[in-house]
Formats: C-alpha cells, sequence, structure tokens
C-alpha cells in the first residue's frame, strides 16, 4: 500500500501530465519528479543520453537516475512504491514475482543481444586454461566455471554456451562471482572459464587474462525490460508515455550511429566510470527500434529456469497481466509526432 504522501505525488503528477503538449511544456516546478534505478552499464545509456541531453525535459518531466544493486532490489523498490521506475534483467526470481502478484509494469524492451559477434556478452576462457590445452567447450567438463548468480541471464548465458559443446551445467563446477571478480580467478587460476559482459570482457583480454571461447550462444535474446511501479502506472499513464518516448528518442540515437559521438561516449563514461577509450573498443547490446519485448525468448528463458527447478508455478506466466503494450504504443506515436 502506498503511503499518503506518495498519493498526493501521484496525484499531483497527473494534473501536471494533464498540463503538458508538446508544444507547451508545464514549468520546472510543475514537472512530475520520477527516480529512476539504474546499473551503471552500458545497456542503461538511453537512460543516461535522455537525461543529459535534455530528452526527459523535452517531454515535462524531471527525472533524477539512482543506482541500484540488482534485479532483486528493482523489483522490491517498485513494487513497494519506494521507487517509481527502474530497469531489470529476465530470471526466476523475476518470473516467480510476476506469479505471485508482483506489483509492477513492464512496458518496454531495455535491452538484448546482438546477432553479430563481438559479443557484448561472451563465454571465456583464462588464458592459462589455454596455454593448459583447454580450447573448446567439450574441454571444460568436470572444470570450474564461473557464474554471476543461480537465477538471472549469467546461468542462463552460461549454459547456452555449454550447449555449443554438448555440456550441461552439471558437467562444470559453478562458482559464483561477480563479473569484475573475474579477472582476479582468472589470474590466480580459481577459475578455467566463465561469463563475462562489457567492458569486463575488454579488460580481460587486454590484460592477457582471458580469450573468447563461445559467442554465438545468445544471438537475439531479451535481456531486460523497463518496469514501473503498477498504481503509479495505472494513474499516471501520460507520465509513464512521455518516460518511455524520452527513453526511445535515447535508444534510437544510439542505436543508429550514437556510439561514434564524442559526446555520448563522455556521458556513458560518465554514468558507468567506464573510460571513454574502452567504450570506442566494447561491442554494445541493441534494442528494438519500438522498444518491443520478444516474448519469444522470455518464454525460452522462463523454459530454462522451469527445467532448472528455479520456477514456483506451473505452465507458462501470464506476462500480458503485467505487460502494458498499449502504453509503449502511444509512445511511440508521441514520438511520431516530433
Amino acid at each position: 500500500m502506498l503511503s499518503l504522501t506518495r498519493r498526493v505525488f501521484l496525484a499531483s503528477a497527473a494534473a501536471a501530465a494533464a498540463a503538458f503538449t508538446l508544444s507547451g511544456p508545464v514549468q520546472a516546478e510543475d514537472k512530475p519528479q520520477i527516480e529512476f534505478l539504474y546499473s551503471p552499464f552500458a545497456d542503461y545509456a538511453p537512460f543516461f543520453i535522455a537525461k543529459d541531453l535534455g530528452y526527459f525535459d523535452e517531454f515535462g518531466l524531471d527525472v533524477s537516475l539512482a543506482p541500484k544493486s540488482g534485479t532483486a532490489e528493482t523489483i522490491q523498490m517498485l513494487a513497494s512504491g519506494n521507487s517509481l521506475a527502474g530497469a531489470a534483467t529476465w530470471g526466476a526470481g523475476l518470473f516467480n514475482s510476476i506469479h505471485q502478484g508482483a506489483t509492477v509494469t513492464i512496458v518496454a524492451t531495455l535491452a538484448r543481444m546482438p546477432d553479430t559477434v563481438p559479443s557484448p556478452s561472451p563465454f571465456m576462457v583464462s588464458e592459462k586454461a589455454w596455454q593448459d590445452g583447454i580450447r573448446k567447450v567439450e574441454d571444460l567438463k568436470g572444470k570450474r566455471v564461473g557464474i554471476p548468480g543461480p537465477g538471472g541471464f549469467g546461468l542462463y548465458s552460461v549454459a547456452k554456451a555449454l550447449e555449443k559443446g554438448g555440456l550441461t551445467l552439471d558437467d562444470v563446477e559453478a562458482i559464483y562471482l561477480p563479473p569484475p571478480a573475474t579477472a582476479a580467478a582468472f589470474a590466480n587460476g580459481g577459475l578455467e572459464a566463465g561469463w563475462s559482459i562489457e567492458p569486463f570482457a575488454l579488460q580481460l583480454e587486454k590484460e592477457g587474462l582471458g580469450r573468447r571461447l563461445v559467442e554465438d550462444h545468445t544471438f537475439g535474446t531479451e535481456l531486460g525490460f523497463l518496469a514501473f511501479n503498477n498504481e503509479f502506472a495505472q494513474e499516471n499513464e501520460d507520465v509513464v508515455v512521455r518516460f518511455i518516448a524520452a527513453f526511445l528518442k535515447g535508444a534510437r540515437l544510439l542505436d543508429n550511429g550514437g556510439w561514434n559521438d564524442e559526446k555520448i561516449l563522455d556521458i556513458v563514461a560518465q554514468y558507468t566510470g567506464t573510460p571513454k577509450d574502452t567504450l570506442k573498443g566494447i561491442s554494445y547490446t541493441i534494442r528494438s527500434e519500438d522498444g518491443s519485448i520478444d516474448l519469444d525468448s522470455v518464454r525460452e528463458q522462463e523454459e530454462f529456469f522451469r527445467a532448472q527447478g528455479s520456477l514456483e508455478y506451473e505452465g507458462p506466466i501470464d506476462i500480458d497481466t503485467v505487460y502494458r503494450t498499449d502504453l509503449l504504443e502511444k509512445a511511440n506515436a508521441l514520438l511520431a509526432k516530433q
């Protein structure tokens, strides 16, 4: 249940939304205020761009960006009303929370894996293991493999990579650790292989600690989504639509050559803490131009976690209960008017 203070805010936000038009934005003090939870990764770059290039202001919103620690935190913060918007990755915890009636509204994709190499999230082998003769996925049977956690995209990605060599997760020793820790584990021989993500993958290569072993295992896979507190989305649809429009404008800028712009790289470097020169050398996730989610990809991940015994329900989750495609369609129509 949202607090009285929050409800008063929602009412004022709705009033401000009603006063907004593209030709005459509301005054700054009247703009709806939204705190957006983000992770300091390039996947979130559209939001950094929308903030620093004034796209949120352009659509009559006062948006603040707040760092977060993970997907579980995002869903909990949104469901409780402690934050209004955020992005998270698909995973067992998210599927179970939807089944349990989590009060979040999903409105658009965050990012998906490209259909090309180099991959933004390669499966890597340590240089030490490579020199010891581990050159193929098949060679990893019984070896230690780094995975960021037991119920998210990292686990799914590693499983898909192992499939390339006829292996399963049961054939390796899973070592759970975050991507930044992989470098030390590769260096000291604590891991033979592991999941990675940019910019850490490039750093492993530059430092001579790791090599890309598999890159074509998650082509086109949906990585994450944009979501809002459910009650806020229901009572402030126009505000949500304008937020999505600003996000899509930033995403389209990036996906149509924006990564070659020095100004864009400066902005992303500021939020991610990744040096600009490093950003120039990495590969990036992408998005559908209209922000739509590939539900077939989501279903594949759901079935994977069911096979792992991580889901608390039978049959496919009813994503339609939380995915508001109508708001996404309105955002695209609003953006088309510019």
